[in-house]
């Protein structure tokens, strides 16, 4: 009877303290909402900032990429292109450097066989400055002035009567030492330009003869 009236007791007790334990339970539950509540939340700046950057990302994953610009650049093998223009310029260039009698402009000859779009305009834009240039200087003789002036005392530029031929009276061994290609390729020298024939007689000159073959025309423009 005594172990049964401790149990009675015990379990007594036990009903009562488990309303308390119970409210101690829900009070800790409510108040942990309001803990929260105070803590530091993120600001909208923020939030923002992130959410652009992981934008950022996946489109910087997902684009595509541009095609590559050096496979744009690059030409078929056995193209022509602007290969016809820069050879144009090329002969022009060389055809005034032998009306002057200079040295020719050396080409590698490697433009048909580059592939890049932009190497060939760079060439093509070359050999055009080239041209220019060369083309100036040749019809700019430094003594044009002289040479007109025997001309004028000499005869016509077509003259071609032997044995002196053109509007600076040549002969043929004057012809053939300082005009040789010329010669060869058009005749006497009225058949020649009279830019060619000054610089044929710019080409004596400047080897040292002067004005000498022309001794009495000369006199009279003042060159000897």
């Amino acid at each position: 009877m005594q172990r049964l009236s401790t149990l009675v007791a015990v379990l007594a007790l036990s009903a009562a303290a488990a309303p308390a334990f119970l409210l101690a339970a829900v009070a800790v539950e409510d108040a942990t909402p309001a803990a929260a509540e105070t803590e530091p939340t993120p600001t909208t700046a923020a939030v923002t900032a992130t959410a652009t950057a992981a934008f950022a990302e996946r489109e910087r994953r997902v684009r595509p990429k541009p095609p590559r610009r050096r496979q744009a650049n690059k030409l078929p093998r056995g193209s022509r292109y602007l290969v016809a223009h820069i050879r144009r310029h090329q002969r022009a260039t060389w055809n005034w450097q032998r009306v002057m009698a200079t040295r020719l402009t050396p080409s590698a000859f490697a433009v048909q066989t580059a592939r890049s779009k932009s190497y060939r305009r760079w060439v093509l834009r070359l050999w055009k400055r080239r041209h220019a240039q060369a083309r100036r200087q040749a019809q700019n003789p430094p003594n044009e002035w002289a040479w007109r002036c025997i001309q004028r005392y000499e005869g016509a530029w077509n003259d071609p009567n032997p044995p002196y031929w053109g509007g600076l009276q040549m002969d043929w061994s004057f012809m053939r030492a300082y005009g040789g290609h010329l010669l060869r390729r058009k005749g006497t020298a009225d058949r020649w330009t009279p830019l060619e024939q000054m610089w044929v007689a710019e080409r004596a000159l400047r080897a040292g003869r002067g004005f000498y073959p022309w001794p009495n025309t000369a006199r009279r423009c003042g060159l000897l």
